[in-house]
């Protein structure tokens, strides 16, 4: 069922440009409100919390959104705290960077700030991830794993995430860190959901519909396994190589269309 309360996902798959044309990162500001409108950076992901936020910070005050503030969580204590949740009030979009996507839900899953931005989302607000930021957004996600293999039950590891977009599992970094096995072995574990891997430079606008455009440099890749015939996953052992029969892929590039409610491509004639 489709649901239009909510606001805009704007979901990045990773080194998205910052110093050239910026088309991820600016229509992050337009979708914020541009001039009218306030980012808070929450750099709960990253080791490095005071260079990350400076640089965003920066960044979007360049492309035109003057308020813009960083918010650190370090502790649970912290994502309780009434004085963080305060300065997110009047937020336009909330940021997540990059880092570990496990440390976004254990330091502030189930506290007052999820609460408070799970809320928010529901009213309209924008909320983006890059990176570890984009994982979280799903239901589950893919927390750790084996790159550039074929897929097995040990390729991946998996963690509840933030529930932001339903039936979706992400990747990140996807094509340039061959990460198609474990997104397939996630898969394999549950093929109701469909499996989103995003390149870096490119991201997802997920609008109140549950459509989503793509933009950015490289593409998005969509596996289907609704309708996979046979898999070995269940008798299998760790190191197995997993049978998958009659996955569908979808390879969109820049403009193109994806309807999650249908499961198909929405094209262009």
């Amino acid at each position: 069922m489709k649901n239009n309360n909510r606001g805009i996902l704007i979901i990045i798959g990773g080194a998205e440009d910052k110093e050239n044309e910026c088309i991820i990162l600016n229509s992050v500001a337009k979708l914020s409100g541009g001039q009218n409108g306030k980012i808070i950076i929450l750099t709960v992901a990253t080791e490095y919390p005071d260079e990350v936020g400076k640089e965003y910070t920066s960044i979007f005050n360049n492309l035109g959104v003057p308020n813009v503030e960083t918010v650190h969580i370090e502790t649970r204590e912290q994502a309780n705290n009434k004085r963080k949740i305060q300065q997110m009030e009047d937020a336009s979009c909330i940021f997540f960077t990059g880092g570990d996507q496990l440390k976004i839900t254990s330091l502030i899953g189930g506290t007052k700030i999820e609460n408070f931005f799970r809320i928010s989302y529901k009213e309209g607000m924008v909320i983006a991830g890059t990176s570890a930021g984009a994982s979280a957004m799903s239901e589950t996600m893919i927390i750790s794993g084996i790159e550039d293999e074929s897929p097995k039950k040990c390729t991946v590891k998996m963690a509840p995430g933030l529930g932001l977009i339903e039936g979706v599992v992400i990747e990140q970094h996807f094509a340039q860190r061959g990460r198609i096995g474990r997104l397939l072995a996630s898969l394999a574990q549950n093929p109701r959901v469909l499996g989103i891997g995003l390149d870096e430079d490119t991201a997802i606008i997920v609008q109140p519909d549950r459509r989503f455009k793509v933009i950015g440099s490289n593409a998005v890749t969509i596996l289907d396994a609704v309708k996979c015939s046979y898999t070995n996953a269940s008798e299998s052992r760790p190191d197995d190589i997993l049978a998958l029969t009659d996955i569908v892929i979808h390879i969109l590039p820049n403009e193109y269309e994806f309807d999650l409610n249908t499961r198909v491509p929405i094209l262009r004639r």
